[in-house]
């Protein structure tokens, strides 16, 4: 079963809220379309940064993918990631987040 689909900027407006009651401040990088935009995280740890692309998993449900692998990654290959898929939906946005364990700051299904 699916879940309902909330307006992009709601989504991350919520989530920022969220980062600041968790300790894990975030910040806006990028705004994308306010209805139906997908979200990039970017997780800022101490092994490097890694980039969470908001994806459905296979029983409907929302996760999140890690697009920069398992590992944290250079700001470089972030910031190429973060092009390249900028590039091919103009419509994403992207929020980074203090996150010393690359975890976001809020309960998420990562696959």
């Amino acid at each position: 079963m699916r879940e309902p689909r909330v307006k992009a900027e709601f989504w991350v407006q919520m989530a920022l809220r969220r980062g600041t009651a968790a300790g894990r401040p975030g910040v806006l990088v990028r705004r994308g379309d306010p209805d139906a935009g997908g979200v990039l995280l970017v997780l800022r740890g101490s092994k490097g940064l890694s980039v969470l692309s908001q994806i459905r998993a296979a029983d409907g449900t929302s996760a999140w993918l890690r697009a920069t692998g398992p590992d944290g990654v250079t700001e470089a290959a972030a910031d190429a990631y973060i092009a390249r898929q900028i590039s091919a939906d103009p419509d994403l946005w992207v929020v980074e987040f203090e996150a010393p364990d690359l975890l976001p700051p809020f309960e998420a299904k990562i696959i």
